[in-house]
């Protein structure tokens, strides 16, 4: 039976799916087929387009509904600030939200980085954030299995 709280569950799974896969699919798959088919200044040009988009997209629908139906979802559980330093899944969901900050943060300096120009350490950060993004779905595996 699907309940309010599986539909508030899926809707915090479809935007995480939508927010990690984009930066998968722009770095293992668009980013390459751009430098092999385009121009450089086309290939950076579709990728400064494409990063600007999904900023968009991250800060206006993607993280506002992560954040509200993960706060929902640790209510709904009985989350409690103690249970954060509790071992076992309290101590994995604040290890999720610490790797979750870290990535936003490591994610605005990047934007912050292209959009001034410094494009190999804005890329450096693109990875990170990719890596941090990957984290947060093993986490989020092992909070399941909680």
């Amino acid at each position: 039976m699907i309940t309010a709280w599986a539909l508030v569950r899926f809707t915090h799974v479809i935007f995480a799916m939508a927010w990690v896969g984009g930066q998968l699919t722009l770095s293992l798959l668009l980013i390459p087929l751009l430098q092999r088919k385009l121009s450089p200044e086309l290939a950076a040009s579709v990728r400064t387009s494409f990063g600007k988009t999904f900023g968009i997209y991250t800060l206006a629908l993607f993280l506002p509904l992560q954040v509200a139906t993960g706060i929902a979802l640790a209510m709904h559980a009985g989350v409690t600030w103690a249970s954060l330093l509790q071992p076992g899944y309290g101590r994995t969901l604040l290890a999720k939200l610490a790797v979750f900050a870290l990535v936003l943060v490591i994610s605005g300096i990047h934007g912050y980085l292209q959009g001034t120009g410094r494009k190999q350490a804005a890329r450096s950060l693109a990875l990170a954030s990719l890596i941090g993004s990957v984290v947060i779905v093993l986490l989020a595996v092992a909070l399941a299995s909680h």
